[in-house]
Formats: structure tokens, sequence, C-alpha cells
């Protein structure tokens, strides 16, 4: 629906003290963007106002998706939790499991087996490939382009499969334990993998060939969003989002858990090869990047992998000293940071917070849209690729 300003509706040209200029401001056309929209990737409603086809001013209005999750978590017990996180970024559940694992294991000082590790990092870099799969089919759909979509479903498709044989689910996965991982990877599976690598790193190329060096494409998403090293601090952006700005900042590398050290692998920056550094191509050609450094770190690990157990010494009723820890992780989106709060021999958390990237990045949009076009807002809003159930949790 769409309605005049009814605020300033009676200014005019012709009254005392109103220029012509403030007299058009004054007719604004308000539009709700969402939550139905499909630009909005979620049920995300994005209320703005626009002169023609500018806009003006973009407020986001949060909660549509809203479940309480950080408030049921102080009545589950921290196993139960697993699949609560799950459901945050739905796109990379294993990545919000493997968070929530090394928070509740810092705290009870568990320590998790080699090959679990190994695995771990396996199953969290094949999710940052299928979710960034997904952003870069859906990107692609935003703009007019639909063939990429199915493009990039058919790989992630492949990935899904492995998820589904070794956790017997295809989204939400409840996989990644505390102490270790629910189930084992088999030489077959790892062999499969293997090949997945070696097939998809020509698909990668193909894809950019498709549609990241499109012109159509360059014309709708560079120089468009701009966000610059400053603005990102001022907003706490953090993943590709900060790293499309030209930010080196990837906690794989400053602040490595899982034994990341160990494997060789660059981080991806927005280098301004098209447009300008921070712009939407800058953010997608980050994540385009990153799937193949995913590529190269699932290698290491499948050379590094070897026999021996899954499972750490955990009790079957865990319990965790009086106290509060606080662990960040890299996700596709960014940063994902959980804040818990125990008591003493407590089988429940006193407290737990989840600091979402996608909440971050949203809270952006207002400052991002004055003076874009409507089609170049949907293009910010696909550039920085937000899963509502992380942001409304």
């Amino acid at each position: 629906m769409a309605s005049q300003n009814p605020d300033n509706y009676q200014l005019s040209a012709t009254e005392p003290n109103v220029t012509t200029e403030e007299a058009l401001k004054s007719q604004l056309m308000t539009l709700n963007m969402g939550p139905q929209h499909p630009a909005t990737h979620g049920v995300l409603r994005v209320e703005i106002l626009t002169d023609s086809e500018v806009v003006a001013k973009a407020i986001p209005h949060l909660g549509y998706l809203h479940r309480c999750m950080e408030k049921h978590c102080e009545n589950l017990d921290y196993r139960g939790i697993i699949p609560f996180v799950d459901r945050l970024d739905y796109l990379a559940a294993m990545n919000m499991e493997l968070g929530y694992a090394l928070t509740v294991e810092k705290m009870a000082g568990t320590e998790v087996p080699r090959r679990a590790q190994l695995i771990r990092v396996l199953v969290s870099e094949l999710q940052r490939i299928a979710s960034h799969l997904m952003a870069f089919g859906t990107y692609a759909i935003d703009l007019g382009a639909f063939s990429p979509f199915l493009y990039a479903f058919d790989e992630r498709e492949k990935i899904l499969r492995l998820f589904e044989e070794i956790s017997g689910a295809r989204l939400l996965y409840n996989y990644i334990w505390l102490g270790g991982v629910w189930n084992d990877i088999s030489e077959q599976q790892l062999e499969r993998i293997s090949e997945f690598c070696d097939h998809f790193e020509g698909e990668v190329d193909k894809y950019n060939n498709l549609v990241t060096h499109n012109k159509i494409f360059k014309d709708r998403t560079c120089n468009v969003g701009t966000l610059t090293a400053e603005d990102c601090f001022a907003y706490g952006a953090t993943g590709p989002v900060l790293r499309g700005s030209g930010v080196d900042w990837d906690l794989r590398k400053v602040d490595p858990y899982c034994g990341y050290e160990e494997f060789d692998f660059d981080v991806p920056l927005g280098a301004g090869e098209e447009g300008t550094i921070g712009d939407c191509w800058n953010r997608y050609y980050v994540r385009m990047k990153e799937m193949k450094e995913s590529v190269k770190i699932i290698r290491q690990v499948l050379d590094k992998i070897e026999d021996g157990p899954i499972m750490g010494k955990v009790s079957k009723v865990l319990k965790l000293p009086k106290g509060e820890v606080y662990v960040r992780t890299e996700c596709p989106r960014g940063e994902l940071g959980i804040h818990l709060v125990s008591e003493e021999n407590g089988k429940k958390p006193y407290r737990m917070k989840v600091k979402s990237p996608c909440f971050t990045h949203t809270s952006m949009l207002p400052f991002m849209a004055p003076g874009q076009m409507i089609a170049d807002f949907v293009a910010t809003i696909g550039s920085i690729d937000i899963v509502l159930g992380e942001v409304d949790r």
C-alpha cells in the first residue's frame, strides 16, 4: 500500500516561509517493502519513504519471526539448546552449532578429540559454501537473473545430501554435539567430498563468467550501497560486509579456533577491481572468492584427518561452574557471538545472549538507503545477505 505523508501534507509553496523544495519533500510517499516481499530475504518489513523513485528514508521493522529463543534457552539443559541454535541462521546451521558448542566447552573445560575437531572444520566450511551458494543464487534473482539460482541449488544439493547422510537432516542438523560430533564420516564420504572440491572450483569460475563479470550485473551493483571502512566500524559490521570494504579481519585468522591456525588460506577483501571498495559488487565478490578458499581448507582437512574418537568425555548430566563466557566464531554472514552465564552446578544457562551479525547489518539499512533508487535499494539489501531467523531469534 502507498499513501502520502499525512503529517506534512498541508504544506504548500504558496504558504509563507515554505520553499518549493520543502513543499516537494513534504509529498513523500510511504511504501511497505515486505514482510512478504521476496527481495527482503525473509519476513523483513522495510518502510520506505520515497520521492518518486528515490528512497528518502528507510525504517526496518523486525519481529515477524521472533521465537524468544534466548529466553527458551534458560529452561533447557545445555544439550537441549543445540536444536534451538540450529534455527538461528538456518542456512548455516553447522556454523551456529559450532559457535554454541565451543562456548559450553570453554566453560566446562572439555577437550575435543582431533578427529572431531577436523570433522567440525570440514562440515563448517562445506556449510559456508552452501550458504554462499544460496546468497549467490538469490542475489541473481533479486537482480533479474534466474539461471544462476538453478546452478547454485544444483551444487548446494550435493552438500545437503552429504549432511543428510551424516546427520539425518537436510537443514537443521543437531550434528555438532558438546564434546565432538554425533556421527562419524566414512572413507567413501570423504572421497566424495574430495571429488566435489575438484568439480566445484570450475563451477565457481563458470559463475564468475556468467554473473560476476556480466556488464548488466556490474551496472546494477558497482558503486551502489557503498560503505567505507569507517562506516563499517561505526555500525559494527563483520564478515563479508566488513571485508568487502577492504578490512582484513577474519576470526579464523586473527583469533583462530578449532585448529584453524593449522590451515593455509587467504582472506578475500574488496579491492575495487570493479566499482568502488565497499559497494554491492565487492561484498558479493568476497563471497565468491571465499568459496574457493573454503575448498582450499577442506582439501587440507582431508589430508590431515586421522582415525580416532569423535566424542570427548562429557558427563551425561552436564553441570557447569558459576561464571560467564563469551565466544565468537566466523560464520558465513559475519561474527556470531554467544555470551553464556551459568550458575554453580547449574544444568541450564542462567542467561544466554546471541550477538547476531545479521541484526547488526540490518541496522545499517537506514544509513545506506537515502538517495538510492528503489531498485538499487533491493540490490543493497541482497548484498548484506541477511537471514531473519538470526535477526529476530
